[in-house]
């Protein structure tokens, strides 16, 4: 749950920045599209592996240098 308490004299636009800001960071709109739609647990599996693949190809390039 993100909280944002309005501090005294602070605007309401710049405290909703703070908001979206937090909201952003705790990753809620992710999570909300990421579970939208039913995926089976071959196909979250399958997305892992490709993740790890991408992530280790490009730890191998960063560590060439």
């Amino acid at each position: 749950m993100v909280e944002v308490t309005i501090r005294e004299g602070e605007p309401l636009e710049k405290a909703l920045r703070r908001f979206k800001k937090k909201w952003e960071r705790a990753g809620i709109l992710r999570d909300v599209k990421k579970k939208s739609f039913y995926e089976k647990p071959s196909d979250t599996k399958r997305i892992a592996r490709k993740k790890a693949v991408r992530r280790m190809a490009r730890m191998r390039r960063i560590a060439r240098y």
